[in-house]
């Protein structure tokens, strides 16, 4: 897993977070948990985007990836990321519950799994202890 204390700048929190998912619905909800953690927040629609922004120079501490998108989906997507030698933690979300699926997705690179909407205190699980609450 990948480690906070990188990101460690004196209790300021500069963490960035990847929204990827195609469903505006689901970007909106997600963006507000972030934000309301008083976290940055960048969106990508599909997985293209969220590789195309890290080709282009972009990072992020942690990246939230949708299973299934359009043009690109999440493992593909995950896959590409790890390739291109990314560190951030990603999670894999999706709508699915069976965990053959999770354990295929998990495989693709991912840090965690978790379902469909996340929670507010399942994304700050996911930061390092100098930013949690």
């Amino acid at each position: 897993m990948a480690g906070g204390a990188e990101n460690d700048n004196g209790g300021k929190n500069s963490f960035s977070v990847l929204v990827v998912d195609d469903d505006t619905v689901i970007r909106m909800v997600h963006r507000m948990l972030v934000t309301g953690l008083g976290l940055k927040v960048q969106e990508a629609k599909n997985g293209k985007e969220a590789v195309d922004l890290h080709i282009n120079g972009a990072s992020f501490d942690l990246i939230l990836m949708d299973m299934e998108m359009p043009i690109m989906n999440g493992p593909t997507a995950t896959r590409e990321l790890r390739a291109m030698g990314v560190k951030s933690i990603i999670v894999g979300v999706t709508s699915h519950t069976s965990e053959s699926i999770h354990k295929d997705f998990m495989e693709a690179g991912l840090d965690y799994c978790v379902a469909k909407p996340m929670t507010i205190a399942q994304i700050a699980s996911f930061l390092p202890k100098s930013n949690n609450n």
